[in-house]
């Protein structure tokens, strides 16, 4: 996550509080339930790119010996990789 959850938690609280007082949204919970719900859903979001960053790794350490033998770039690998799984699983970063 490229953001500290510390944050999470404080950017929550500022969208929602803004969103209910300009009316834009009328919550069927309470404030409570809201802002957890809402929090949940922003750290799992965050939390796709690290996942997609473990899978990568874990491909390319399948692939270590040829990488190794072939003196190939790993960061290089790591982005290229990661960038063909971003856009065959239609992901958004």
């Amino acid at each position: 996550m490229r953001i500290p959850k510390t944050w999470v938690t404080l950017l929550n609280r500022k969208v929602i509080d803004g969103i209910v007082a300009k009316d834009l949204i009328e919550p069927r919970v309470t404030m409570d339930k809201l802002f957890a719900g809402a929090e949940e859903i922003i750290v799992e979001e965050l939390m796709v790119e690290d996942r997609l960053n473990d899978e990568v790794r874990e491909i390319l350490k399948k692939h270590s010996p040829e990488i190794e033998h072939s003196r190939l770039d790993y960061r290089r690998l790591f982005e290229l990789t990661k960038q063909k799984l971003v856009k065959e699983r239609n992901l958004i970063l």
